[in-house]
């Protein structure tokens, strides 16, 4: 008969999606993981199988518990106006509140794109799966907010919005305060 398992898995995985969020794949070490879930190395291995398991458990807790509430809001929106300007300014407010600190800076799917997702094709996907999921977003939010815009100037400023996104993001990290201007400039674009 095999172990119980003694701990809450989605905690573990919050707190491991942390340590990934702030020091990435490669630089994140297993006693930083140890510290940040309160696991030992057993528990973590026999739960997720390796370091790479807790990663990817990490990403997709992520991408359901971050990601996908805001693309949702997005897509689904009433009223597509006040979704896209509501976007923007919960992104400024993410940016400019986040302690500099604070491990949750940037984005995990954005900062892993100069690590391993730059050399793992699984990760590749993932990242280019938000792109790709982010621009749909836009598409969706843009075309009722402005309507009677062409299909392909709606597909145009949702590209050119996934490029501020991405660019705001990671300009976080080093420069929060260029980040907001970068978003300010984009709520002005249309929509």
């Amino acid at each position: 008969m095999g172990r119980t398992q003694a701990f809450d898995t989605a905690t573990a995985v919050a707190a491991a999606r942390d340590v990934f969020w702030d020091k990435g794949f490669e630089a994140a070490s297993l006693a930083d993981l140890e510290e940040a879930t309160g696991l030992n190395r057993s528990s973590l291995y026999r739960a997720f199988e390796s370091k790479r398991g807790l990663y990817d458990a990490a990403v997709a807790d992520y991408l359901d518990t971050v990601i996908a509430p805001r693309l949702a809001r997005l897509r689904d929106a009433e009223d597509p106006a006040a979704a896209l300007r509501e976007y923007w300014a919960t992104l400024s407010a993410f940016i400019t509140m986040t302690p500099p600190d604070s491990p949750r800076r940037g984005c995990l799917l954005l900062n892993s794109a100069s690590g391993i997702a730059g050399y793992d094709e699984q990760q590749r996907a993932v990242v280019d799966g938000y792109r790709a999921s982010l621009q749909r977003a836009f598409e969706s939010a843009l075309g009722p907010a402005d309507a009677g815009l062409p299909a392909e100037e709606v597909e145009r400023r949702a590209r050119l919005f996934v490029a501020i996104t991405a660019s705001a993001l990671l300009l976080s990290r080093v420069n929060p305060g260029e980040a907001a201007a970068l978003i300010a400039t984009a709520a002005t674009v249309g929509g």
